[in-house]
């Protein structure tokens, strides 16, 4: 049974649901003009926010790199959103597309909002995987309830407070709580669906919105493998790999999850990484630069994954540090898994921190095969500096998305859909594709007013016969 606090939170759901349901109609929509003006003033009121965005986030994470979250929360939110606001003219006009059926008309296609959207967004970065979302379905002119997670609560809390700074609550509206407002809240017949978490819960998600038929989109994660082919330069490689993969302690949906190397070269790749590492973080414990992990229970996870894969047989390596201090600081120290057993968790689950298995193959064929025999992830890393072979692991895999010699940066790009394939997800965002998931694409055929009627209806004319044989191609 719930709590009398979780009761009074659906019940709030349930009235600003509705509200919002009530207030939206096509006629009411704003315009461009207007979309463009709130997203112009959400932009600056964001970079007025971003001190206290960098400490709530820090007092949700424990110790949360403040170049971390100012680079990847609040500048990637008002860049994705100036993005929006700059081509959102150009993207929302109706367009006129070519006829090329054989019936006489002019065709075009018109978006519009969709109308009450909702957005689930998840802990890692609780900021921009709330906001950049909701910004761009408030350019699609829709209008929005937004449910973060209950892990960040300093941050969820935060941007409750922002948002009401600019919007009523028939436009945009935050309720907080935990997972039985979660339930609640997916349950509700929006118009759209947003989650963004773990593929556990996004079948849950799924399933809830089926019963209302409510459009989804899922980003989800997966197990995201990075690719060393024998000619990748092992000193810059490695230092590109260490960013993505330690950057926020490892908790990214595209994070580097196993790193794939020639056989033989194992420990040669981990000790280039270690030296990354050093090169990067002086004291793990007092160095502000290296983020905590998010929870006591997440890292006990992250813990007992390396625990039994040290118990299989692998070989652990890590950089120097003390070990009371780091755990007392819920930090956890960058952790290469050399060839771990392939039924460990690490192998098995995605690990969602900085931790990364080094697996050794044979040959470029076989490090193929070993991600193709798995669920298709949301992002691949292949290093090397032939860009044929680079392309060869393109074209015989699949993923969200691809980052050829680096690592995450493609999420930064505006102009590039964002989103999953298979079990990393469905559905996409960022720029023009985010701009299209949150909109209607209605299609519109204007038939001309010198086509006769009676060539339409029955009794059909020698003509319409002549007509459908010439379609047929008799």
């Amino acid at each position: 049974m719930m709590e009398a606090s979780s009761d009074a939170a659906v019940d709030q759901l349930d009235a600003l649901f509705q509200r919002q349901r009530e207030a939206f109609s096509f006629a009411s929509a704003p315009s461009i003009a207007q979309r463009r003006e709130a997203l112009k003033k959400l932009e600056s009121l964001i970079a007025s926010y971003k001190d206290r965005i960098v400490e709530a986030i820090n007092a949700d994470f424990g110790t949360r790199s403040s170049v971390e979250t100012l680079s990847s929360e609040v500048a990637l939110t008002i860049t994705n959103s100036r993005h929006i606001r700059k081509n959102l003219h150009r993207w929302a006009k109706t367009r006129s597309v070519w006829n090329h059926s054989s019936i006489p008309g002019k065709t075009q296609l018109q978006y519009q909002p969709k109308g009450v959207v909702g957005i689930i967004s998840p802990w890692n970065y609780p900021f921009q995987l709330a906001m950049v979302p909701l910004i761009t379905a408030l350019a699609a002119g829709n209008r929005v309830l937004l449910k973060p997670s209950e892990i960040t609560p300093n941050t969820s809390d935060l941007m409750k407070r922002l948002l009401a700074e600019m919007f009523d609550e028939t436009e945009v509206a935050v309720i907080t709580g935990g997972p039985d407002v979660g339930e609640a809240f997916s349950a509700l017949p929006f118009d759209h669906l947003f989650y963004t978490g773990s593929t556990r819960v996004g079948r849950l998600i799924a399933m809830a919105a089926a019963k209302n038929l409510t459009p989804v989109t899922l980003e989800l994660g997966g197990k995201s493998p990075a690719i060393m082919l024998r000619d990748a330069d092992m000193a810059k490689s490695a230092t590109t790999l260490s960013f993505g993969k330690f950057y926020n302690a490892g908790q990214t949906c595209v994070a580097p999850d196993y790193l794939l190397v020639p056989e033989g070269k194992g420990k040669a790749w981990a000790d280039a990484l270690m030296g990354a590492v050093a090169d990067s973080f002086e004291d793990l414990v007092t160095d502000t630069d290296y983020s905590g992990i998010i929870s006591g229970q997440h890292y006990q996870r992250l813990t007992g994954m390396i625990e039994e894969a040290r118990q299989g047989g692998a070989t652990i390596i890590q950089p120097p540090h003390d070990a009371e201090a780091m755990q007392a600081a819920r930090k956890l120290a960058p952790t290469i898994v050399l060839n771990p057993p392939e039924q460990a968790a690490l192998l098995q689950e995605e690990i969602f921190g900085p931790i990364l298995p080094i697996i050794e193959k044979p040959t470029t064929a076989d490090m193929i095969d070993y991600v193709t025999a798995r669920d298709h992830p949301l992002a691949l890393y292949v290093y090397s500096k032939d860009s044929r072979a680079a392309d060869e692991v393109l074209t015989k895999t699949t993923s969200g998305g691809v980052c050829v010699n680096g690592t995450i940066l493609h999420l930064a790009v505006e102009d590039l859909p964002f989103g999953g394939v298979g079990k990393s997800g469905y559905g996409a965002y960022h720029g023009e594709r985010g701009f299209r998931e949150f909109s209607h694409e209605r299609s519109i055929f204007r038939l001309p007013g010198w086509l006769p009627a009676g060539l339409l209806a029955p009794p059909y004319s020698g003509l319409m016969k002549k007509f459908i044989n010439w379609q047929i191609g008799k």
